[in-house]
Order: C-alpha cells, then structure tokens, then sequence
C-alpha cells in the first residue's frame, strides 16, 4: 500500500468513526426543534410552527437604527428618531422583533444555560449584519461585571459575539472592552433610569486601546431594548478611538413598522 493510498485509507476511516459518533449522538440527544422540542430531522433547526412565530427584520428599514419601514422609502432613508437622537454607534442591526421563537431562543440561551443555541443565532446575525460582520475588524461582546458573570458562569452576549466570529473569521476580543462598574438589572427600569444606571459603566482596557484605533467594531448584545447598554458600551469604544461601531444583537424590543 503506498502513501496515497495509506491517507485515504485513514480519511475514510475518520469519516467512518465520525459518522458513527454521530449517530450515537442522535441516539442520546435526538435532534429537536430548539424552540419548542418537537423532534426534527438535524440538530440546530425550528420547526414550522414555531418559525411562523419568527418576525424578522428585513429591509426596508432605517439605514442607522435598522427600525422597519411600513414602505419602501428609497435607499438610505433614516428614520426621525435617528435624525432626531443620533446615536452614539453608527448602525443598528438584529435579526428580530424579540417576540415568538426569538424571545424564546434568547431566554433559552440567557436563563436556561442553552449555550448551544448559539453557532445557530449567531448564523442568523452574521446574516443580518447587512455586511457588518464581513467588513469588521474585530467583534466585542458587550461584558458583564465579574461579580454577575461569577453568578451567572457565562455572558451570552460573548457566546453569541464568539460563535459570529468564528463563522466570519473575524478577531473576537472579549477582554477588549470591560465593565468597571456594578450597575442594577435593567429589566423593569424606564429608558431614563436605564442611561442613568449604565452610565460610565464600560472602560476600555489600557492593552486594547492601541488595537482599537480607527477600527470597524461590531459590538454584540443578545438584545436592543431601549439602547441605553449598548450605548454606554460604544461610546467607551469610540472614546478609546474606535472608527466606526456597529450594533449586532438577536433580537431586538419593537411595537411596530414605521
């Protein structure tokens, strides 16, 4: 037998091994809707019902804050809230209206420990970055305080920032950017009580602020409420010169088109 053949002969039976294992994973995990766990035929899928659930976000939207037009308004319109209260980042993008399955993936991920719910939203918000994510020079997770992710074991905005860049072969650079102070929960507070209790709250590290210069970021979070977070955590980016940032999350709080 000579070289060629001895690789060939290892390939197929790596292939073989890996087919088997996964079969026995099949077995022990059968592959399930990840919404509501009705068997499917491949891990990583939604069945029907619960896609129909799904209210993505397409466009037309505002080409800033990524808000869904009711018409097509040409190409580059932005919305009044966006020429009224520019944000601090520059573009806005998720993947959809935090209700049905998109709700139900990010509660999955963020309170039930389904951190392997990930690669799969993360796929979808590469998708939706609208480029973003191709053109980046690195992608940051907005952090937790070390005293809340001792508590919680994992920051699901890093896992979901990790899984997009390892789909996009980006740099992820999760020690980047930091949370130097402890602020209260933000479900249950108004948008004004939200800017206050985040205010000052992100820092950029001394070791990251170099690479940081004139950079395309895209910071992830699992979800756009009112803003005030991601906020806060672009403009300690910009400050530490960062040239353009990008808003990347799953799902995103909305009542309606405009």
């Amino acid at each position: 037998m000579n070289r060629n053949e001895r690789q060939f002969g290892l390939a197929g039976g790596l292939a073989f091994l890996r087919r088997i294992g996964n079969d026995l994973v099949d077995v022990v995990y059968p592959p399930a809707c990840c919404g509501c766990g009705r068997l499917m035929g491949r891990h990583r899928a939604v069945c029907a019902p619960c896609w129909s659930t799904l209210q993505l976000i397409e466009r037309p939207y505002c080409e800033i804050l990524g808000l869904p037009f009711a018409h097509d308004h040409g190409e580059g319109t932005v919305s009044p809230e966006a020429i009224a209260n520019p944000p601090v980042f520059d573009r806005l993008r998720s993947v959809a209206v935090h209700d049905g399955i998109a709700r139900d993936l990010v509660h999955g991920l963020k309170y039930r420990d389904r951190t392997d719910l990930a690669p799969m939203m993360a796929e979808w918000m590469v998708r939706a970055s609208d480029g973003a994510v191709a053109s980046a020079d690195a992608v940051i997770p907005v952090p937790l305080h070390a005293f809340r992710l001792w508590g919680r074991k994992f920051n699901q905005a890093a896992e979901l920032a990790r899984a997009v860049a390892a789909l996009s072969g980006r740099p992820y650079l999760p020690s980047t950017l930091r949370r130097i102070r402890r602020t209260t929960k933000q479900v249950g507070l108004g948008a004004k009580a939200r800017e206050d209790n985040v205010r000052g709250a992100f820092a950029v590290a001394e070791s990251g602020k170099q690479g940081l210069i004139g950079k395309r970021i895209v910071l992830v979070d699992d979800v756009y409420t009112t803003g005030a977070t991601v906020s806060a955590a672009a403009r300690a980016l910009k400050r530490a010169g960062a040239g353009h940032v990008t808003v990347l999350t799953f799902a995103r709080a909305m009542s309606g088109l405009i």
